[in-house]
């Protein structure tokens, strides 16, 4: 918005020129999430708490997260949209394909999240709406964002699969590729919810994923450096960084209220539009596998809870003393800061790794 705003007075004053550069956009967009969320921030905890918008616990969960975590306010992923989407409508070029398909996800896996919550906090427990109602409405969201996103795209490989550390293991998965994409951004938003389970775990983890695909939609989206990586060139995929970028930084104000002790709770508000916004910059950038291996965490957090659920129904224990794995770990003793530090450090050595596949061809 202000960006198409601006290039008509490029020739009227050259220096703004420089809002043509994807990396300094992309700087505005972060700076401009990660302001828009701290000032904002601290009024939305009190508003939060006078209205009495509290975060449920688990009853089966550890014992001392009913003691410490009570009365804390949640939908905090109300904070991290305001200003994702103010960002992205900033300095994004709204015309793009992949800007509008990620503010899609963003908005509506948003909304569905808030429903959750809404619910949550209605009847003073964690469970919300039914697991298979919010499957099916993720399925019927996804659906449209996938088919509005295949029908309107003119990118002729668009329907391939590309492996990393193999330079020409391409696979065309025909139209088998919309329920692919559907289930990569369900399955990315799930894992992230799964996820954020305590005082900054799932925060630092979708920074650092965010901040991976910054660099890799740039590189994808530019001929010069896709050509010299060996990766798809695909026009457009740049602008999806500023995206990116105002993940990040409403992120990072978010850590500000959310480290802990946390504040207050991002929710299914924020981890279902985050998950699945990263899902689905994902697929616009061709690297689904690579989202798998900087996410690791989330994936290996989505795992424990289905290896969990399958062994007590097939055998009647459980592998894990609670699911997702983050908890198994409190059980055992971790302190809370322990397994949130520890977490956070294998995200870093994933993000590295992922990133080490884009030359590793």
């Amino acid at each position: 918005m202000l960006y198409q705003f601006l290039l008509n007075f490029v020739d009227s004053f050259s220096f703004l020129n420089v809002f043509k550069y994807l990396t300094f956009r992309t700087g505005l967009s972060f700076f401009t999430s990660l302001i828009i969320v701290l000032i904002i921030g601290g009024t939305f905890i009190k508003f939060f708490s006078k209205q009495k918008i509290l975060n449920p616990i688990r009853n089966d969960g550890p014992e001392d997260h009913i003691v410490k975590k009570i009365g804390t306010p949640t939908m905090g992923g109300v904070i991290i949209l305001i200003g994702l989407l103010i960002s992205v409508l900033f300095w994004a070029d709204l015309s793009n394909l992949n800007v509008l398909f990620c503010l899609y996800i963003a908005i509506s896996f948003g909304l569905l999240g808030a429903f959750d919550d809404y619910k949550k906090i209605k009847y003073s427990n964690s469970s919300g709406i039914s697991s298979k109602l919010k499957l099916t409405f993720q399925i019927i969201l996804a659906i449209i964002g996938v088919s509005f996103y295949v029908y309107f795209n003119d990118y002729q490989d668009l329907t391939n699969l590309y492996f990393p550390f193999f330079k020409n293991l391409i696979i065309n998965l025909g139209w088998f590729f919309i329920p692919f994409s559907i289930f990569v951004i369900i399955g990315s938003s799930n894992a992230v919810n799964l996820t954020d389970g305590l005082d900054g775990l799932a925060t630092v983890p979708v920074i650092l994923v965010a901040a991976c695909f910054a660099f890799i939609s740039y590189v994808t989206g530019n001929i010069v450096f896709s050509t010299y990586l060996q990766i798809p060139y695909i026009e457009g995929t740049g602008e999806v960084s500023i995206f990116c970028g105002a993940i990040i930084g409403s992120c990072l104000g978010f850590l500000w209220f959310n480290a802990p002790p946390a504040k207050i709770f991002m929710g299914d508000t924020g981890s279902l539009s985050l998950g699945g916004s990263l899902g689905a910059v994902g697929i616009i950038t061709k690297h689904e596998i690579v989202l798998a291996i900087t996410g690791g965490l989330f994936v290996l957090e989505a795992v424990s809870v289905i290896v969990q659920v399958i062994s007590f129904k097939l055998t009647g224990k459980r592998v894990f003393k609670m699911a997702p794995i983050h908890h198994h770990f409190e059980k055992k003793g971790w302190p809370e800061s322990t397994v949130v530090i520890r977490f956070w450090i294998i995200s870093i050595i994933l993000a590295m790794i992922g990133l080490a596949t884009l030359k590793l061809r």
